[in-house]
């Protein structure tokens, strides 16, 4: 069966899955995201061990405040809804809408990234808690530390792919790529709903 597809009357309904290319980088994104669940669920495996040993520093229920950690998730929520938006965009061939909406995606991302580096510099220079005062402090600052190191990878995945693709339109070429780096992001963003429950919110509520 051929994997030609004749795009003479415009892009097929689903461009990013039209061609083999397309088919097998969805394949190869899905063995690439079962590496990094393992990865991620052993950070916070090693959390959940660990968010006791505080050895006399502070403990998270100490640190943690909840209006800025909800601030944060609304951020992010909200850029893996414009990110949606914009995959809509994409097929329903509406470039000039679907770089819009990743630049906003992309503003989002950066607005949360800035809130967690300010974040850190509270805990650190005000709340006492370094990446070596306790066992606590290096696993909360490794797993948080790691979904934001995945953040600022999703953030320049973007920024390159529109820079790249500027002046091409939607092609069968770009748009696996563009879907693919949308899909990353709504992974960073589940991963980010567990933080906020399992690191933020068991602390706070004292679970």
């Amino acid at each position: 069966m051929s994997d030609s597809v004749d795009v003479s009357k415009g892009l097929p309904p689903n461009p990013e899955k039209a061609t083999l290319e397309g088919k097998n980088k969805f394949l190869g994104f899905w063995v690439f995201l079962g590496g990094e669940t393992i990865m991620f669920a052993t950070f916070f495996g090693t959390f959940l061990g660990l968010r006791d040993g505080t050895a006399g520093g502070p403990s998270a229920s100490e640190l943690f405040s909840l209006p800025l950690v909800f601030i944060m998730t609304m951020l992010l929520l909200t850029s893996s809804l414009t990110s949606v938006l914009a995959m809509y965009s994409m097929k329903k061939n509406n470039f000039k809408n679907m770089m819009i909406l990743t630049a906003v995606t992309v503003l989002l991302g950066f607005a949360f990234l800035g809130f967690e580096i300010y974040e850190f510099y509270e805990y650190v220079h005000h709340g006492g808690l370094g990446f070596t005062t306790s066992a606590f402090g290096s696993s909360f600052y490794s797993l948080v530390g790691l979904h934001g190191a995945h953040v600022t990878f999703g953030l320049f995945w973007f920024i390159t792919l529109m820079i790249r693709y500027s002046r091409t339109g939607i092609t069968l070429t770009n748009a696996p790529k563009f879907y693919l780096a949308s899909l990353y992001w709504h992974f960073i963003d589940v991963v980010w709903v567990f933080i906020f429950t399992v690191v933020y919110l068991m602390a706070i509520g004292g679970a």
